[in-house]
C-alpha cells in the first residue's frame, strides 16, 4: 500500500516483487466534493495494472480511514474507470472494509473454457466441470466447484498450462471453491498465473462473482475462507441483495495497516 508518488509504470510493477506481495495498490487522494472524501486507486502486479483488486480496495479503505483517524469512514473511490462506494469502521484489532464491486456478469463456460480447466488440474481434478461458469467484474475469470474443502486442498495445477490457456482465452485465472454449507461458510482458492500470482492469498472480487452466482440460488450471504494453503489464512464476506432488476453486493473483509514504509 503506497501513496501516489510519481513512479514510472515500470517502477510500479517493481514494487510487489520488492516488498514480497502478490500485488501493490497506490492511493491517491482528490479535493473532497461535499462531505465525503474522494481517492483514486490504481493496482499492480509484477506483470502489469489491473482494473480492479477486491483484497487491495480492502487493504487501501483500511489505509484511508487509519490516516483519516475516522472510526467510521466512507470513501467514494475510483478505479478501472468507475467510481463506487467504499466503507471502514476501526476497531481495537483491525478495520472492517467493505465497497461495490460493481456488476457481475455470468456465463457458463463454452467447452474450450471448461478443457482449459480439466487438462490444467490433471485427469482427475475433483472440479464439477458442468458447474463451471465464466464470471466478469473488471476482468473474466473462471469459477468451478469442488465436493469439499479436502478435495480443494488437494489441487496442485500445472501453472504453465493454466497460464498459456488463460492468455488465449483472455482471462484472469480460475476460482475454484467447496460448496457452501447452510450457513453460506465456504473455501476457496485463486490461481492467477496469467497475472504473475500463482495463487492469491484472498481474492475479493472473485467472492463477489461467486456471491451473485449463489444468489441466483437463494444463497445471500457467504463466507470465503482463502489463504490456508499458503499458510496466511484469510476471510472474505459478501452478502447480496435484490433491487428490482438489477443486484446489490458488498464485499470485503478485515485488514490491519502496517505504515512502514508507506509514505515517500
Amino acid at each position: 500500500m503506497l501513496w501516489e508518488t510519481g513512479l514510472t509504470d515500470a517502477e510500479r510493477r517493481q514494487v510487489p516483487r520488492l516488498a514480497g506481495t502478490s500485488h501493490a495498490v497506490f492511493v491517491s487522494a482528490q479535493d473532497d466534493r461535499g462531505d465525503e472524501p474522494r481517492a483514486s486507486l490504481r493496482f499492480f502486479t509484477s506483470t502489469g495494472e489491473l482494473p480492479a483488486c477486491g483484497h487491495g480496495t480492502v487493504a487501501a479503505l483500511a489505509f484511508l480511514a487509519e490516516d483519516a483517524e475516522s472510526e467510521e469512514y466512507g470513501v467514494t473511490l475510483s478505479a478501472g474507470g468507475r467510481s463506487f462506494a467504499g466503507e471502514a469502521r476501526r476497531t481495537a484489532e483491525h478495520t472492517l472494509a467493505t465497497f461495490d464491486p460493481g456488476e457481475v456478469r455470468l456465463r457458463p463456460a463454452t467447452t474450450q473454457e471448461r478443457d482449459l480447466v480439466l487438462h490444467a488440474f490433471g485427469p482427475d481434478p475433483e472440479i464439477v466441470a458442468s458447474e463451471i461458469c465464466v464470471a466478469s467484474i473488471g476482468r473474466s475469470r473462471l469459477l468451478g466447484p469442488v465436493a469439499d474443502p479436502s478435495a480443494l486442498a488437494r489441487l496442485s495445477p500445472d501453472y504453465d498450462l493454466l497460464r498459456d490457456g488463460c492468455d488465449g482465452l483472455g482471462l484472469l485465472g480460475c476460482y475454484v471453491h467447496s460448496v457452501p454449507t447452510t450457513e453460506g461458510r465456504l473455501a476457496a482458492r485463486m490461481f492467477a498465473p496469467s497475472i504473475g500470482v500463482r495463487e492469491d492469498i484472498a481474492n475479493a472480487n472473485s467472492t463477489a462473482c461467486l456471491a451473485a452466482k449463489l444468489a441466483g440460488r437463494g444463497v445471500t450471504r457467504i463466507t470465503v475462507d482463502m489463504g490456508d494453503a499458503l499458510g496466511q489464512p484469510a476471510s472474505i464476506l459478501a452478502t447480496t441483495e435484490p433491487l428490482q432488476s438489477d443486484l446489490r453486493i458488498r464485499v470485503g473483509g478485515a485488514a490491519a495497516v502496517d505504515r512502514t514504509g508507506s509514505r515517500p
